[in-house]
């Protein structure tokens, strides 16, 4: 493979509330030419949606700010590094006048640009008279059964506009909702200047993104033989040296704890997989059941024979309602019998909450060190203690209050040994239900808007 003319693109977030650290290191360790920061969820971006509706300079990942801050020395030592990252969420714009600031403070001069687009609910109504149904992926139930109660709704923008804002110069691309590999793709096709209908270098560059767009996930974490990693804790996070031709390396940097290999990899490789050979993105339909890995040398890892299809005429749309409230609490129950003490716990709480007449909709009782993690597969032996986890769900949130009321009575009038009570009632919180959908490319324009310094 010739690598004269080699990429190298490492991802430093793989969710919001990854390690801090990472970023840094991977910066300061990586030779990068780009560096990419994923921190969005189907969950992530209504909690954005509702600290935008609090605070209209709100609504995007804060944690992005404060690695900023402490990425900004390393950028003053690797001025050619770029960064691309979807921290903006809710509100790339804003989130992008707040990283101005932190890098003018630095003294350091770099030009932003924002991609938006992605954000459809101020349109979901204009779009529905259009002819978009956004009907339920899953149950093909139609829009109008959550539309009064939808927070959120955004398409999973591609590549293309992240290409579009580099070749504005942008030193620091923050997007919105977009595809995750798409942060990798993007940079790729800027930087070879490949075409958007080369659907096998596409399918390399997805494969690529989708390999390293989980952190860690790629260089040790979650490995099933976890028990040989080499300094988890230190974990060095993924890297890719992308060649002209489309394959690619997959590596970390050097003296960094985790490790790569085929297994690591492939783990990756699969992870959130629907159909192998139609792995579905804005940029193209990637076919993973032509990869080839092959060990390249230590925690190297080479990816070769990717393929991809054309790219289908929608985009995907995450979109989030209103679904009533929850809590859980949790108790931990000790001594003999700790299981039967536990079960019975669990039970007088929803006996005490039905003679006062609330019956919850949804209602959980695990005991957890019973095998109620791991169904199927008993416990070896009666354990000593039980952590006691009861939860419900309903509309009524007056039902899901007075159900965390039911914890603290247990010290003194339920089985012995009950502890673990100290830390108060379990909080009532809002639950956000996924509606996952389409919508058509075609009516969902995007666009590229340079931040002034």
């Amino acid at each position: 493979m010739n690598f004269m003319n080699t990429l190298r693109i490492g991802n430093g977030c793989g969710f919001w509330g990854d390690n801090l650290d990472a970023p840094i290191l991977l910066a300061r360790d990586g030779a990068l030419d780009y560096l990419t920061l994923e921190y969005l969820a189907e969950l992530t971006m209504s909690i954005l949606a509702l600290q935008k509706q609090k605070n209209p300079d709100a609504g995007y990942a804060g944690d992005f700010l404060d690695v900023l801050e402490r990425l900004a020395p390393v950028w003053v030592e690797r001025p050619g590094m770029r960064i691309v990252t979807n921290a903006g969420g809710m509100n790339p714009a804003s989130c992008a006048r707040q990283a101005s600031a932190i890098l003018s403070r630095q003294g350091l001069r770099k030009s932003i640009a924002v991609v938006a687009g992605d954000d459809l609910l101020p349109r979901l109504d204009e779009l529905l008279a259009q002819g978009e149904t956004f009907a339920n992926l899953d149950t093909g139930r139609p829009l109008a059964d959550i539309r009064d109660r939808v927070v959120s709704a955004n398409a999973y923008l591609g590549a293309e506009p992240i290409a579009a804002a580099l070749s504005k110069n942008a030193d620091l691309v923050i997007t919105g909702r977009v595809a995750d590999a798409s942060l990798v793709v993007g940079p790729a096709m800027h930087h070879f200047g490949w075409a958007w209908d080369d659907w096998r270098r596409l399918g390399f560059a997805t494969v690529a993104g989708h390999l390293i767009e989980c952190g860690a996930q790629a260089t040790g974490g979650l490995w099933c033989n976890w028990h040989e990693v080499d300094d988890l804790a230190n974990v060095g996070y993924p890297l890719v040296e992308m060649s002209a031709a489309g394959p690619f390396v997959l590596t970390k940097p050097d003296g960094s704890g985790g490790v790569v290999n085929r297994e690591t990899v492939s783990e990756q490789l699969l992870y959130e997989v629907g159909d192998p050979a139609r792995y579905l993105t804005p940029d193209v339909v990637a076919d993973f059941t032509h990869v080839q890995l092959d060990d390249a040398g230590v925690n190297r890892v080479r990816i070769s024979a990717a393929a991809g299809l054309p790219a289908t005429p929608t985009y995907k749309v995450s979109l989030a309602y209103r679904d009533g409230y929850q809590a859980s609490g949790m108790l931990a129950i000790a001594g003999p019998g700790a299981d039967a003490k536990a079960l019975l716990a669990g039970e007088m709480i929803f006996d005490r909450l039905e003679r006062i007449g609330i019956v919850p909709q949804r209602r959980l009782i695990e005991r957890l060190g019973t095998g109620d993690v791991t169904p199927g597969i008993p416990p070896r032996a009666e354990p000593p203690e039980v952590i006691l986890r009861v939860g419900v769900g309903d509309a009524r949130r007056h039902v899901v209050e007075r159900f965390t009321k039911e914890f603290a009575p247990l010290v003194t009038s339920g089985p012995p040994g009950v502890t673990g009570y100290t830390t108060g009632r379990p909080p009532v919180r809002e639950v956000f239900a996924y509606w996952p959908t389409l919508v058509s490319k075609s009516r969902t324009p995007w666009r590229v808007e340079m931040i002034a310094d």
